[in-house]
């Protein structure tokens, strides 16, 4: 199992996994070419972010994406994972696991980044207990949104 940042020619991996994950999780059907113009500018600039996947034998198997978030108490930046995506038939195998490990490596090496956090949807019971066993805990935000 390899980690690695991803590269523009792992797109299509990318946008069926945020197809997937919105209509599992969600059920939302997402627009396609909206998708596609999404990831896309993601991988063309990475100001917006960085899109890490984790590959066996040459498949891509996962991504996540991370964001930042400006800290003024902390003088840093924390990672925001979002969009996170396994196969199905390499769930419960330790790839998010190890994409997790990845980002906190590259926390703990970079003074700069100050930390890591996501959002997860109340009733995605799986995914709490995954992120509360790798040391992740719920804190005491809620979180708010607006959108369009």
């Amino acid at each position: 199992m390899k980690v690695r940042e991803a590269k523009p020619e792992d797109i299509l991996s990318i946008v069926d996994f945020q197809i997937a994950m919105a209509k599992e999780t969600e059920g939302i059907e997402l627009h396609l070419p909206t998708v596609e113009l999404g990831v896309k500018a993601v991988l063309n600039d990475a100001s917006k972010g960085r899109y890490y996947v984790t590959e066996v034998n040459d498949e891509i198997i996962g991504s996540l994406l991370t964001t930042y978030e400006w800290s003024d108490w902390r003088n840093g930046t924390v990672l925001w994972i979002q969009s996170v995506y396994v196969r199905p038939n390499f769930r419960r195998k330790g790839v998010y696991r190890n994409m997790y490990s990845h980002l906190k490596h590259k926390v703990l090496e970079d003074e700069k980044l100050k930390g890591i956090r996501l959002y997860a949807d109340k009733s995605n019971i799986s995914a709490h207990k995954t992120y509360k066993k790798l040391g992740m805990s719920p804190e005491h935000y809620t979180t708010f949104e607006w959108l369009k």
